[in-house]
C-alpha cells in the first residue's frame, strides 16, 4: 500500500472568449489545452468542437525555395458517435471532405506569412465533436486564423471567414449542414480587415450581381470576426519570433543584371510556347551556373534567383508596357477546338483544347446502385450519384515522375468540375444513372481545371445526359502595382502568369448565371473593383468559349444514350409487392438476373430500374416483374415451363418464384391418360389463366388458350 502524501495539481489558467455570429454562441477556450504547441484555440460553435493548433519549427528547413505549410483537418468519427469500419477501426486516410476543408483553410492562410520565410509551420484542426447546426468545415477555419494570430509564427493576420447559403432567395448565414447541402448557394470567403482574400463557391447559377452582394455581405460580417480576434490577441497573443530570413541577396540581382540584361530576359520569356521557353531559361542559367561558379552561397540559391528575375521581369512587360508573354491582348483567349466521340466504345468522349492546356473527358453510365457511398461527419451515409474525377500525369507538362494517384491538387480540381456541373445535371427521377467523368491532363499550360469543366460538360452531352444548360470555366489573373488602383487583369490566364501574377480567380456558369468560384491568391487580398472586374471578365469569356468552341462541337445533348452505354426501363411497384419480387433471400430477384443478365434496383417506395444493354432481355425482366405484381385475373395469357408432373396435372413456372397447374383434363382437348404422353420436364407451353382452384393455387389450362 502507497502511504505518501498525493501532491496537489495546480489548476492551468485559462480564458474563454465569446461571441454572437449567425444568431449562435461562438466561444474559444485560449491556455485550456496544448500548451506546447505555438498556438492553440478550443473552439465552440453550438455543440461543435474543434481543437486549432499552430505549430513552426524552431529553424528553417535547409535546401528549399518555399514556405513549407502544412495544413490537417482530422476528422474523428467519435464526433458523431460512430466507430470507423474495416479490421482496424480506426480512421484512415483522410476523406475527400477532409482534404478540400484543408486545401480551402490553407488558401486564405499562406499569402500572410512572409514570403522569405522557410521554417516548417503545420495548422492541425482536429473535428471532436459535430453539432449538425454548426458546420465543423467553418468552425476549422476561423480556429486556424486564431491559433496562428495568437502564436509567436509571423502572421500578418488575423483573417476571418463566413460561409453563406440561401434558402427559398434568402442568404443564410453559417448555414447548418441541411441548409448547406439542400440550398441553391454554398459560398465560403476570407478576408482581412482591409480586403477580401479567399472565396470558394458552388452555386445554381446564381447572377453575377447577386453572387458579388453575397461575397461581401461575407466580408462584412468577417469584419466583426476580425475585431473579435484582435481583442483576443491583444490579451494573450505572443511577441512573434524573429527568423532567419532566406531572400535572395539584392548584389546577387545585381549582378545577374549585368550577366543577362532585363532586355535579354524578356526576349527570353516572350513566346508562346512553353518548351522554347523552357529551353530560353535554361541557356539563361548556364551563363549565371559559370558566372558564379566559385561562389557557393549564390548557386544554391540560383533557381529561385532565376525565378525571381523571371517573376520581375514578366510582371513589368504585363504592368508597365502592357505585353503579355505570349503577346495576347488582356482580353484575349487562347484558341481554341473542341470535339467529340474521340474514344470508341465508352459511353461519351470529348476534348477541349485551349493553347497548350488539352484535357480529354469520358464519361460512363451505371445503374444507380453504382453511385459513390460517402461516410463521414454526418449523422447518416450519404450517396453521390455524379462523381468527377482528375488526373494530372506528369507527361502533361514534360516531365517524368512515377504515379502515386492522386494528390491534394488532384483532387481539388476534381471537386470543383464537380461542383460546377450539378447544378444542371438532370434529376433521378428523369434520368436514374450514377455518372462517372474522368478528366485526363494530356498537356498542361494553364488552368486544367477549366478545361476540365469544358470537356466535361461535352461528354456528358455526347453520352446523352439531358443536362439543363452547357457549362464553360475560365480563369482570370492578375498583375498589380504599387497603388490598389495600380492593377491589370488577365483573361485566361498560361502557366507563367499564373506562376508569377497574383491571382487565379475561376469561375464556371452557364448563360444564366455562375455555378462555381475558386479563388487563389498571393498578395494581401482585393479590392471589390478587382472582384467585379474579373468576375465580369470570366462571364465574357466563359460566353465566347461556349459560342466559339463547344457548341460548334455539340450544340445539345443527345436523345439518347450511346450503343454501348446501359440502358434502364422504370416502372413502379406498390410498395408490399417487393417482397414478392425480391423473393425469399433474394431468390426471386436473383433468377430474373441470371436468366437476363440485367441489374435490378428497387427503392423502398417501389420505384424499379432495369439496367442492361440487351434491350429483348431488359423487356423480359420487366415481364417478369409484372407478372409476379400482378393480381392473377381469368383470362390472362402466360407463357410456363414445366417443373414438376403429377398424375393430376403439371406444375408451371410463369416467372421466377411463381407457379400455377394445369389440370390433366385441361392440357389437351382430346383425353389423355398420363401427362407424360404430352408434357415433360422443362418444356415452355402458353396457357391461359383460369383463376385459382379450390386450394388456392393459380389454375390454367392449355386447351383454352385459343378462347382467348
Amino acid at each position: 500500500m502507497y502511504n505518501g502524501t498525493f501532491s496537489e495539481q495546480k489548476e492551468k489558467t485559462f480564458k474563454t472568449y465569446s461571441m454572437e455570429l449567425g444568431g449562435r454562441t461562438l466561444s474559444i477556450d485560449i491556455g485550456r489545452v496544448s500548451a506546447q504547441a505555438n498556438g492553440a484555440a478550443l473552439m465552440h460553435y453550438g455543440d461543435t468542437t474543434v481543437l486549432s493548433t499552430a505549430t513552426a519549427s524552431s529553424k528553417p528547413r535547409d535546401g528549399i525555395d518555399f514556405f513549407p505549410l502544412s495544413v490537417e483537418y482530422e476528422e474523428k468519427l467519435y464526433a458523431v458517435g460512430k466507430i470507423p469500419g474495416g479490421f482496424n477501426k480506426r480512421e484512415g486516410k483522410a476523406s475527400e471532405n477532409a482534404i478540400l476543408t484543408s486545401r480551402v483553410i490553407d488558401r486564405p492562410m499562406r499569402p500572410l506569412f512572409p514570403k522569405d520565410y522557410r521554417n516548417d509551420v503545420t495548422l492541425n484542426n482536429m473535428v471532436m465533436s459535430v453539432d449538425p447546426e454548426c458546420r465543423p468545415e467553418l468552425v476549422a477555419m476561423l480556429g486556424a486564423a486564431i491559433a496562428t494570430s495568437i502564436s509567436d509564427i509571423p502572421f500578418d493576420g488575423p483573417c476571418a471567414t463566413t460561409q453563406l447559403g440561401m434558402v427559398d432567395g434568402e442568404f443564410v448565414v453559417n448555414p447548418s449542414q441541411e441548409q448547406w447541402k439542400s440550398g441553391d448557394l454554398q459560398l465560403t470567403v476570407a478576408s482581412t480587415s482591409t480586403k477580401v482574400i479567399m472565396i470558394e463557391a458552388g452555386a445554381n447559377e446564381i447572377p453575377e450581381e447577386k453572387m458579388i452582394a453575397a461575397i461581401y455581405q461575407c466580408h462584412e460580417i468577417n469584419q466583426t470576426i476580425i475585431e473579435f480576434i484582435q481583442k483576443i490577441v491583444a490579451e494573450v497573443g505572443k511577441e512573434k519570433h524573429a527568423y532567419e530570413s532566406c531572400a535572395i541577396p539584392e548584389e546577387m540581382f545585381a549582378r545577374m543584371r549585368e550577366i543577362v540584361s532585363p532586355e535579354e530576359m524578356e526576349e527570353a520569356v516572350f513566346t508562346d510556347e512553353k518548351q522554347v521557353r523552357e529551353e530560353n531559361i535554361k541557356k539563361v542559367t548556364e551563363k549565371f551556373v559559370e558566372a558564379f561558379a566559385e561562389n557557393e552561397d549564390w548557386l544554391a540559391v540560383l533557381d529561385e534567383a532565376v525565378y525571381q528575375y523571371q517573376k520581375k521581369t514578366v510582371r513589368k512587360m504585363i504592368l508597365q508596357d502592357h505585353k503579355r508573354p505570349d503577346g495576347r491582348q488582356d482580353t484575349q483567349i487562347r484558341p481554341l477546338f473542341a470535339e467529340v466521340d474521340i474514344i470508341p466504345r465508352v459511353h461519351g468522349s470529348a476534348m477541349f483544347t485551349r493553347g497548350q492546356t488539352q484535357i480529354c473527358n469520358v464519361t460512363t453510365l451505371a445503374p444507380l446502385a453504382e453511385a459513390q457511398r460517402v461516410d463521414g461527419l454526418d449523422e447518416n451515409e450519404t450517396t453521390k450519384r455524379y462523381m468527377h474525377h482528375y488526373n494530372f500525369p506528369s507527361y502533361s507538362v514534360g516531365e517524368t515522375k512515377p504515379s502515386r494517384g492522386p494528390g491534394r491538387r488532384e483532387i481539388g480540381h476534381g471537386a470543383l468540375a464537380e461542383k460546377a456541373l450539378v447544378p444542371v445535371l438532370p434529376s433521378e427521377t428523369d434520368f436514374p444513372y450514377a455518372i462517372r467523368s474522368v478528366s485526363e491532363t494530356f498537356e498542361s499550360n494553364g488552368s486544367t481545371s477549366m478545361g476540365s469543366t469544358c470537356a466535361s460538360c461535352m461528354s456528358l452531352m455526347a453520352a446523352g445526359v439531358p443536362i439543363r444548360r452547357m457549362v464553360a470555366g475560365i480563369s482570370c489573373g492578375l498583375v498589380t502595382g504599387e497603388t490598389d488602383d495600380d492593377y491589370i487583369l488577365l483573361t485566361d490566364i498560361q502557366g507563367l502568369e499564373d506562376f508569377f501574377g497574383d491571382m487565379d480567380f475561376k469561375v464556371t456558369g452557364t448563360t444564366e448565371g455562375i455555378t462555381a468560384i475558386q479563388m487563389d491568391i498571393k498578395i494581401h487580398g482585393l479590392t471589390r473593383s478587382i472582384v467585379e472586374g474579373a468576375i465580369a471578365r470570366c462571364r465574357d469569356a466563359r460566353l465566347y468559349i461556349m459560342d466559339h468552341c463547344m457548341k460548334p462541337a455539340i450544340a445539345e445533348p443527345r436523345k439518347e444514350v450511346g450503343e454501348y452505354a446501359p440502358k434502364i426501363i422504370q416502372m413502379q411497384i406498390e410498395p408490399e409487392q417487393i417482397g414478392d419480387v425480391v423473393g425469399q433471400r433474394g431468390k426471386t430477384i436473383n433468377a430474373i438476373i441470371e436468366q437476363t443478365g440485367v441489374k435490378i434496383d428497387i427503392t423502398d417506395d417501389g420505384f424499379v430500374s432495369i439496367c442492361g444493354t440487351d434491350k429483348d432481355m431488359m423487356d423480359k425482366a420487366s415481364e417478369m416483374i409484372k407478372i409476379i405484381t400482378t393480381d392473377f385475373e381469368a383470362g390472362q395469357i402466360f407463357k410456363g415451363k414445366v417443373v414438376s408432373i403429377k398424375e393430376f396435372g403439371a406444375f408451371l413456372e410463369f416467372a421466377p418464384g411463381k407457379e400455377g397447374m394445369v389440370h390433366i383434363s385441361k392440357i389437351s382437348k382430346g383425353r389423355i391418360n398420363r401427362v407424360e404422353d404430352v408434357l415433360t420436364l422443362g418444356d415452355t407451353v402458353t396457357v391461359v389463366c383460369l383463376g385459382k382452384d379450390k386450394m388456392g393455387r393459380i389454375s390454367f389450362s392449355m386447351k383454352d388458350v385459343a378462347q382467348f
